[in-house]
């Protein structure tokens, strides 16, 4: 089985790699930082499962690649390593094309079985979320149309959106957009209040509802 390991830290991808190649049956082909990286590794090796960060500033997000692998590369499985603990980023993700979702925080056996679990041609999501029911996962019916609330939101707002759903730091949006860190937490402030949600997890269904989050 090859496998190729996505994540914007290296001690995180030597790590993985450490314990993948311990075990009998499994060759890690490749590791990449970011998106981009890993998908071009796909056009030159034979993989069978990529292991991807959902977050990996500054360069393409797993989500965004777990797509394009989708499109391209059907037959390869992607698992979506992550630290969000919300159901809406385990949606979103399947939604995605992906064919698991695991905490970073699980242990290692967890990823181990959801490695088999996806060869085997299931689903495989980290038993923190229970077991895994498709009503649960890709039931998005509560989202209402994007409406006049979006138009209240200025451009500013509109960029800061979508990187606040995929889970980007306030630093890490502050340097992206070239403001400062209090900047961010204003604007966060005002989209949540204008498009009237409580939770980050809201926002993240509505941003990929109306397909906010290809940045």
């Amino acid at each position: 089985m090859n496998i190729i390991i996505a994540d914007d830290h290296a001690v995180v991808r030597s790590g993985l790699r450490l314990l993948l190649e311990s075990q009998k049956g499994i060759t890690v082909v490749g590791d990449a930082a970011d998106g981009t990286e890993a998908f071009l590794l796909l056009e030159k090796y034979p993989v069978d499962v990529v292991l991807m960060d959902m977050r990996m500033p500054p360069g393409e997000n797993g989500l965004q690649t777990t797509r394009r692998i989708k499109e391209h590369f059907p037959e390869i499985k992607t698992i979506i390593l992550s630290m969000h603990d919300e159901e809406e980023y385990v949606r979103t993700a399947l939604e995605y094309g992906a064919k698991g979702y695991i905490l970073k925080s699980s242990q290692d056996i967890v990823l181990l079985e959801a490695i088999q679990q996806v060869i085997n041609g299931n689903i495989a999501i980290d038993p923190l979320f229970g077991e895994y029911n498709k009503e649960r996962w890709y039931n998005n019916t509560d989202i209402a149309e994007k409406d006049a609330k979006y138009e209240r939101l200025s451009k500013r707002e509109r960029e800061v959106l979508p990187l606040v759903a995929l889970g980007y730091s306030n630093k890490e949006i502050a340097e992206r957009l070239f403001i400062s860190v209090k900047t961010v937490e204003v604007h966060k402030s005002h989209v949540m209040k204008k498009l009237e949600f409580e939770t980050f997890s809201k926002l993240l269904q509505y941003s990929m509802k109306h397909q906010l989050i290809d940045l």
